[in-house]
Formats: C-alpha cells, sequence, structure tokens
C-alpha cells in the first residue's frame, strides 16, 4: 500500500529525512486528499526589547513553525503556528512534535476542505484539557487549510465568507519598558513610522503602571490607550489599578488577571471602572460562552494565532456582535502568515479600533515573495486568494538554515 509522507525540518535538523505517516484509505467517490505535510521550524530574528521574547529561547527569535500543506492534486496551503514559551504553555520543540507526531497523521488522507472534519481529527488526535488541546499549534493547520481553500477556489478570506472586508487596518505601537525614561524614545519610533496608536504592557506595580499610562497619554492626548497585563495582577492590585488607570487616560484593561481567577474577573467587572476583556484562557466559543454567562467581561482581545485558528475566532467575533461585547484585534507578534489571516479576518469581520499587531515592530524578516505592506501606522490587507500571500519556500529554507 503507498503511504503518504510528511517532512519535519527543524532548526536543528535542517534536513531531516521523510518519514512515513499511516494514511486513511480513500473514500469511494473520489475528491481530493492531503498527501503531504511539511513542517519548518524556525525562529525569525527580532529587534528592540519585548518582554515574551528574552532569555536564551526567546533572545534566539520569534519561535514558528510554518506549514506546508500539499493535495494530492497538487494544489498546496501555508499556515503558521507561533508558540511563545513565555506566554502559554506550547514551545517551538512541542509544537513541533505535536505537529508531527499527532496532528499531521490525524490529516493525512483527509478531505482538505472538510473544516469540521478536521477540527475533530485532531481534537481526537490530542484531546482537550479544560480548553482546545494546544491550540497554538493546531492554529497554523486551520491556517493552511483555509489557505489551501482559498487558492483553489480563487478567493480570499473575506470572499469564502460572503462578506465585505477593507483595504487597511490601523495598527498600534506597544510600549513594553521597564523604566519610564524610555517611553518617550519608543513611542518616538513609532511616530516615526506613523503610528498614532499605543498599547501599554503592565502589571504587577500598579503604581509604575499609573505613571507609564500617564507618560504616554500625555505624549499621545488622542491615542487609543490600550493597557494590557497578561494576567499580571493579583485581584486585590487589579482593583486597585484599574480605576486609577482609567483616570490616567487608558481605554481600556486586558487581561488584568490569570483566566482561573473568576471571583476577580467578576469583581472587576462590577467596579466597573474600565471595560475589561479577557484574552488568555479563552479559546473556543463555550470558553467565551460561559465566562459571558458568568460576567466576567466586557468583551475579548482576540487573536486567531491563540484560540485554535480562524474558524474559533471568527465564531467568537460573532458571538462579540450579536451579544454586544466589545471586541479587540490582537496578535502573538504573529510573523508574515499568521499576520496575513489575522488582517484578513480582522478586516472581514469589521474591526473598528486599532489593531496591537505588534510583528511588524519587533521582527525583521519575512518568508513572503512580496512582504505585506505596513505604511504611516496601517497595514494593508492582503486581498489575494486564501491568506492572500505568496510563501517563497527558498526564504524558508534559508531561515531554517538561519535558525540552526
Amino acid at each position: 500500500m503507498n503511504r503518504r509522507r510528511f517532512l519535519a525540518l527543524t532548526g536543528s535538523a535542517a534536513a531531516a529525512a521523510c518519514a512515513g505517516a499511516p494514511t486513511a484509505p480513500r473514500p469511494r467517490g473520489g475528491g481530493i486528499r492531503i498527501d503531504r505535510i511539511d513542517l519548518f521550524a524556525v525562529r525569525y530574528p527580532m529587534t528592540g526589547y519585548f518582554k515574551f521574547f528574552t532569555g536564551p529561547h526567546g533572545g534566539a527569535g520569534r519561535a514558528a513553525v510554518l506549514i506546508k500543506v500539499t493535495a494530492d492534486d497538487g494544489s498546496v496551503g501555508w499556515g503558521q503556528s507561533v508558540p511563545i514559551a513565555k506566554w502559554s504553555d506550547e514551545t517551538l520543540e512541542t509544537a513541533t512534535v505535536a505537529l508531527r507526531e499527532y496532528f499531521v497523521p490525524a490529516l493525512i488522507g483527509r478531505d482538505p476542505e472538510d473544516l469540521a472534519g478536521a477540527q475533530a481529527a485532531l481534537s481526537a488526535a490530542i484531546a482537550p484539557g479544560f480548553s482546545t488541546g494546544m491550540p497554538i499549534t493546531r492554529a497554523g493547520l486551520d491556517l493552511a487549510l483555509h489557505d489551501l481553500i482559498g487558492k483553489r477556489a480563487g478567493k480570499s478570506l473575506a470572499q469564502l465568507w460572503g462578506l465585505p472586508t477593507k483595504e487597511t487596518l490601523t495598527l498600534s505601537w506597544t510600549v513594553n519598558v521597564t523604566k519610564l525614561d524610555d517611553v518617550e524614545a519608543v513611542m518616538q519610533a513609532g511616530r516615526e513610522h506613523g503610528y498614532r496608536h499605543f498599547n501599554i504592557k503592565v502589571g504587577p506595580d500598579p503604581a509604575f503602571d499609573v505613571q507609564l499610562a500617564q507618560a504616554v497619554r500625555r505624549l499621545a492626548p488622542d491615542c487609543f490607550l490600550w493597557a494590557d497585563a497578561n494576567g499580571g495582577y493579583a485581584p486585590e492590585d487589579a482593583l486597585r489599578a484599574a480605576p486609577l488607570l482609567a483616570d490616567a487616560g487608558v481605554s481600556v484593561l486586558e487581561a488584568p488577571l490569570r483566566p482561573n481567577l473568576i471571583s476577580g474577573y467578576r469583581a472587576l467587572k462590577k467596579q466597573g471602572a474600565l471595560p475589561i476583556l479577557m484574552d488568555e484562557g479563552v479559546i473556543t466559543p463555550t470558553d467565551l460562552r460561559e465566562f459571558h454567562a458568568l460576567g466576567m467581561l466586557d468583551g475579548v482581545a482576540m487573536k486567531p494565532s491563540r484560540c485554535g485558528g480562524l474558524v474559533s475566532c471568527k465564531a467568537q467575533i460573532e458571538f462579540c456582535i450579536a451579544n454586544g461585547l466589545m471586541w479587540l484585534g490582537s496578535g502573538l507578534t504573529d510573523p508574515d502568515v499568521s499576520f496575513a489571516a489575522t488582517l484578513q479576518l480582522y478586516a472581514a469581520l469589521g474591526l473598528q479600533k486599532p489593531a496591537a499587531l505588534n510583528g511588524p515592530q519587533f521582527l525583521t524578516a519575512d518568508v513572503l515573495r512580496a512582504p505585506i505592506r505596513v505604511e504611516n501606522g496601517e497595514a494593508f490587507v492582503p486581498q489575494g486568494p486564501g491568506l492572500g500571500v505568496e510563501v517563497d519556500e527558498d526564504k524558508v529554507r534559508a531561515l531554517v538554515r538561519r535558525t540552526g
């Protein structure tokens, strides 16, 4: 029996041998099937300080696994998983192993256009815990399937969904500093790139955070100022910080607590000093519905890369719209392929506020034939079929070699 294959190229084994993978028998009646999935583990070089990319691993660059899905008719889709060890419990190493040993074999031989079937197969391969198992890793496969479907149909994501889209999205510049003396220089760098809106990293020290917010508001009095604690406050500190941040000119407070601190979120929402947005911990539409029913949030900072991909994230945005919740567009310092998918999703769903997508701020390389345009604080939404971008495989392999 013929055996389809997948190839894993990692930074430590840039020319790993092809390995056999179990295949599903072709159903009667024909139709295309996934023939091969190639994995390329890389680290994108970076510039500037960002707290999630420090230490011996983060300092080596922004980890990502590029995923190439090839169907048996020769059609191809590209996706990207973007694990961050200091933000989640998924790393470059665990993502690569989970893809190679569990997720890829579950998809080989399947119809690439059966997104629901693919999601079920992935959930059977690695079971959920509290929520979806390894959602950041899974997101790359979701993106690759969407890209393949769109390219076969000659349609962008918005066209596949039957939605209008925007040509550009306004971006927000991240102010992540450890010293107040650095605020002005970081903001000036953003202004030199045409940015007018800013987001700040806060927690765990309310006193420092208030001074940071005051400094940013003073230098950008008309900006949309978004504070993100990444779960960094203790509940009592968050309750103290929220009204002080509001007085300092902050517009919204994202992820003030770890997502399992349910009573703390309910207290913050009841306090009402600022709109309280969740991020970490909201993986599936079920999570969002339950947290909303518990009175924990005023909205969500969305990230397709966090919640398993486009299917889950789109459903969550639609839930927010239907239930009068705020939704903001965010990301995980997404490199090019994930960035393209995220832009298309937010543009199709009509994002109104500046998006905290800081890949262009911190990343210094790409693997695309034509890089995504970001000019004067505006990102040009890819309009081509699939994710709207073309991956240059030579650049991918060069980045694999550079990763080592």
